[in-house]
């Protein structure tokens, strides 16, 4: 027998009271997850950071903007040199092919009229009546018709060696001009790529006197210490707003787990490591993570796989880059002279995603190498390969 219904109507309106706090308590878990969406609010979340440490440079540091936008112009100066020096290189190639299929068509043409010749030459030979005078010798009709049919098909061989070399000849005329447009082309782009090395030039000119304007400022010690100050806790506030910014994003694609690959990394570029993680700075700084001297415009390289959350400009260590690898972690990249990925982009293991620079008003080309769980930085030699650098 049942419960009475006295008693079974509070044990309901219970139930329903607490199902109801539960859903309100956690509604993200019923509701259905839309990871564009997600990833469109956390980039968007992310341009916001990247607009308040704009506003908050210009603020506090004319000096710091002035080199943020010199080292800007060198970047955007090397991406069209590198641009008009790929377009020389694909008209080039083009070139090449047009001249080799100019030579195709010229031996192809020889050959024809080589064959055209022979036959005339066996014609000639063979009188110029040759067809006239088979038809009167011969006797046989059913040989004779067998011959008629043969200068009937030598007629048209020859007719069609006539219209093969005419359109070789047609076609060698056409690849000639084309060639003649490629190589004015390619003159075209010669002079462009002349015009943006000197724009590279002239921006690397106007970054050298940001440097030795800032430079000169911070010849005072305790000027020096307290950039360094600042510097650092605007990357630490960048590294704690993106890990909230990334939480609401979609993880980067499954694959095995970050924390899995410890000690296995391959360095991002090859160089040798002037700063090490720990090593004393000066004024009780300490570097969080490793400086490797290496090559200018040397590519750097992903290790692993992930998702890029920033790439922008940022005090102290200039055109920066951050891949999210899920699970809390994310590695740092900063004084690159170009940034090959935007916010967003998907990047696997040993993806090109930026090339080495001086960014940041940096002396020498370096790369500065951090890993981050969650905001804590971790010793990126624990992380990477032992045969690096």
């Amino acid at each position: 027998m049942g419960a009475p219904l006295e008693i079974l109507l509070p044990m309901r309106r219970g139930l329903t009271l607490l199902l109801s706090l539960a859903w309100l308590a956690s509604p993200p878990a019923l509701a259905a997850k839309d990871p564009e969406a997600d990833l469109a609010r956390a980039k968007q979340r992310i341009g916001e950071l990247q607009r308040e440490i704009r506003a908050d440079t210009q603020r506090r540091d004319q000096l710091s903007v002035r080199l943020r936008e010199s080292e800007e112009q060198v970047a955007a100066a090397r991406a069209r040199l590198d641009e008009a020096r790929r377009k020389v290189r694909a008209s080039d190639a083009r070139l090449r092919e047009l001249a080799a299929e100019h030579q195709a068509n010229e031996r192809r043409l020889e050959q024809e009229r080589e064959a055209l010749a022979a036959q005339l030459r066996a014609a000639y030979a063979a009188g110029q009546e040759e067809q006239l005078r088979l038809l009167l010798a011969e006797k046989d009709p059913a040989a004779l018709g067998r011959m008629l049919v043969y200068y009937a098909y030598l007629g048209r061989a020859r007719a069609g060696q006539i219209a093969e070399i005419e359109a070789a000849v047609a076609r060698i005329e056409a690849l000639t001009k084309e060639q003649e447009a490629e190589r004015a082309r390619l003159a075209e782009l010669e002079k462009e790529r002349e015009r943006e090395v000197e724009a590279v030039q002239s921006a690397r000119r106007e970054r050298e006197q940001a440097v030795a304007a800032v430079n000169a400022q911070l010849r005072n010690r305790t000027a020096a210490l307290e950039k360094a100050r600042r510097d650092a806790a605007t990357l630490e506030k960048l590294v704690a707003d993106l890990r909230r910014a990334l939480q609401q994003a979609p993880a980067p694609p499954a694959g095995l787990p970050f924390e899995r690959v410890r000690g296995r990394l391959p360095w991002p570029v090859p160089g040798r490591v002037v700063a090490r993680y720990g090593q004393a700075r000066g004024g009780g700084l300490k570097w969080n993570g490793v400086l490797i001297a290496a090559e200018r415009g040397a590519e750097v390289r992903a290790p692993y796989a992930g998702r890029i959350a920033y790439a922008d400009w940022l005090p102290g260590l200039g055109l920066l880059l951050v891949i999210d690898h899920g699970g809390g972690y994310m590695t740092l990249y900063g004084h690159n002279e170009q940034l090959y990925k935007s916010v967003g982009e998907l990047v696997a293991a040993g993806d090109v995603i930026a090339s080495v620079g001086d960014s940041g008003g940096q002396a020498r080309p370096e790369l500065y190498i951090e890993v981050r769980k969650g905001t804590v930085a971790q010793d990126p030699h624990r992380w990477f390969q032992r045969s690096g650098p």
